[in-house]
């Protein structure tokens, strides 16, 4: 029975109640901490984004960050909030000096939502203002006001904003903070703002060459066609090189200090500058393909009130530097054509490697072509009755509001996709089955994606082929069983991305399941124990009577049990990669011939059979 639709269906929420019941509409997704754009680094970094405001005005270079027991502190050295708004500020919808483009020219928080959103999600929330030696204090308990000093105590601290919250577990669950994500997200900060310095747990983080640096810590030693070329006029700086050995095109694209992931009209207008320049210069009309292939690209644009698709601004949409002004592709485009050729012209050296590439991308290509239009028959044919997809109704590369939750978990064999497949969420979660182990791709070259069958519907699946831009699922989760045959299985899935779709790794889509290995139950209580202690743990919640089995594959795990375990408490890791060695140098060593070197290294790290405990045999 449909309830009656009347005046009491009607309600009206206020700011905390609306951003509670509606997250997605503010922050993007929520999630655990296991993606990089998950809703715990959303809200840190929009209260981050205020102090950068500040620096950027020309107010405080420096910004504290520390996070203790899940409590998150942020201090900056700017202008603090005026006193007599600081509750404003923080709890009211729609309030804030962003509409005011003097006092904040070309800043990233617009809509006067960031801090209320991180207000409303936290169990705790407390907002300091420091000016003129006066400051003012309030503290809220999911979005309501519990504390206020109005009295504005005096104090004899420097000028700036004190921001300390802890996201709330009844929002986000049980989440935990990855370093890593924290720390790409605070260098980039660095980068991008030649002057400012931001410690992070006590670890200084300050670079003195912008997005040159960025672009040279992600490249990380990887063999370059010719020296990173920068860029750094008005309004826009760039940094891009190509990469021997690499497919793809890599890009870091960013408008007034936010990530833009998706990219938008600036990536666009970015990509076609190089083509043109890079034509004109050599008087040749070369396919955008072959000028493009290997490209890493790091840059940004300021821009005086951008428009973005989303509140968790990841496109840029607008089309001009400012309302009137002047087009975002001719800007970039007059930049870029000027200093490329420039370049070009001064350093005939780089020039004549420049053109080597290209014409190498162009006769791979070619000699691809006849491999692909096989290929793609071959999948066409395949997907007609492809019995290794079964796919799901929303994808990343859509508009919908669940995109970021689109979800495709490869498995091992029949019987573990028959349990995930049954137990699944057919809206937002995929499975593909992988027949036995796939092939070691190291050191082979790009045709074996074609020519390997599982490969070339694994690639049709994903929708990777040319790059990551219109990828189908947010995240690829390995499901494999927790024994050596899985690892292996893991390691040659992941040879594959980072050999052939790197991208798809650095860009935090690519995770491992993390199932149970045991099940401990009664009449009345059932634990999925992921490790030992958390099985002692159970054992002491139910008594020793208890019933506990080891479960040695995901085939044995039913659709029943399968639900809790990929649902939207799902247990994953994410695949980092954290450099050190170049990435070619890591496959080689792990996968490729069995060198002495390796040999070395199991021989040192080999544990014997009487080391390990019984339970773990």
């Amino acid at each position: 029975m449909v309830e009656k639709y009347t005046e009491d269906s009607v309600r009206s929420l206020d700011w905390k109640e609306h951003i509670r019941l509606r997250p997605g509409m503010y922050i993007g997704k929520l999630g655990d901490g296991a993606s990089q754009d998950d809703g715990i680094y959303v809200i840190m970094k929009e209260v981050i984004d205020n102090s950068i405001d500040e620096f950027t005005m020309g107010f405080g270079d420096r910004i504290d960050v520390d996070i203790k027991d899940r409590q998150v502190t942020i201090r900056d050295y700017g202008r603090g909030m005026p006193l007599g708004k600081v509750i404003e500020c923080v709890s009211k919808i729609n309030t804030g000096a962003k509409y005011d483009s003097k006092v904040f020219k070309k800043a990233v928080g617009l809509n006067g939502v960031g801090s209320k959103a991180v207000n409303a999600l936290s169990s705790y929330f407390r907002a300091q203002s420091i000016r003129e030696g006066q400051t003012r204090i309030v503290e809220y308990r999911e979005g309501e006001l519990i504390y206020d000093n109005e009295s504005k105590d005096t104090v004899d601290l420097p000028d700036g904003s004190i921001i300390s919250f802890i996201p709330d577990e009844k929002i986000f669950g049980a989440y935990q903070f990855v370093s890593e994500y924290l720390e790409k997200m605070l260098w980039n900060f660095v980068f991008l703002n030649n002057g400012l310095t931001i410690y992070f747990n006590g670890q200084k983080m300050y670079a003195e060459n912008g997005l040159k640096d960025l672009l040279t810590r992600e490249i990380n030693g990887n063999p370059l066609v010719y020296p990173i070329i920068h860029i750094t006029e008005g309004d826009f700086e760039c940094a891009f090189t190509h990469v021997r050995n690499q497919y793809g095109e890599e890009y870091y694209s960013f408008v007034n200090g936010q990530n833009t992931a998706q990219g938008g009209t600036h990536l666009s207008a970015f990509k076609e500058a190089i083509v043109k320049t890079i034509r004109e210069f050599y008087k040749k009309d070369f396919d955008p393909q072959d000028i493009r292939a290997s490209i890493n690209a790091a840059f940004s644009i300021k821009v005086q009130e951008p428009v973005f698709e989303s509140q968790t601004k990841t496109k840029l949409g607008s089309n001009h530097i400012e309302p009137g002004g002047q087009t975002i592709r001719n800007y970039i485009g007059d930049i870029i054509g000027r200093n490329l050729d420039d370049y070009l012209h001064k350093n005939p050296e780089s020039a004549e490697e420049l053109l080597k590439r290209i014409k190498l991308s162009e006769k791979e290509r070619k000699e691809m072509a006849g491999i692909k239009k096989l290929a793609r028959e071959s999948v066409k044919k395949a997907s007609l009755h492809n019995k290794k997809l079964r796919d799901c109704r929303i994808h990343y590369n859509t508009n919908h509001d669940r995109r970021l939750e689109s979800t495709i978990f490869i498995t091992e064999g029949d019987s573990a996709s028959g349990s995930i497949t049954k137990s699944r969420d057919v809206n937002t979660q995929a499975v593909f089955s992988l027949k036995g182990k796939p092939l070691n791709s190291y050191g082979l070259s790009k045709k074996i994606v074609y020519q390997n069958e599982e490969f070339n519907l694994m690639q049709s699946a994903l929708n990777i082929e040319e790059g990551v831009d219109n990828l189908r699922y947010n995240n690829i989760v390995m499901a494999t069983d927790a024994d050596v045959d899985g690892m292996h299985i893991r390691l040659l899935l992941l040879t594959f991305f980072l050999q052939f779709y790197p991208d798809v790794v650095k860009g935090g889509h690519l995770y491992i399941l993390q199932t149970p290995l045991y099940r401990v139950r009664n009449k009345k209580h059932t634990y999925y124990c992921y490790d030992d202690e958390e099985r002692e743990a159970a054992i002491k919640k139910l008594g020793k009577n208890a019933e506990i089995t080891r479960f040695k594959g995901l085939g044995e795990i039913s659709p029943d049990e399968f639900k809790h375990l990929i649902g939207p408490n799902m247990r994953l890791e994410p695949v980092l990669y954290r450099g050190g060695a170049t990435l070619q140098e890591t496959l080689e060593f792990y996968m490729g011939r069995n060198t002495p070197n390796r040999q070395q290294f199991i021989i040192e790290n080999l544990r014997f059979e009487e080391d390990v405990p019984l339970e773990q045999q």
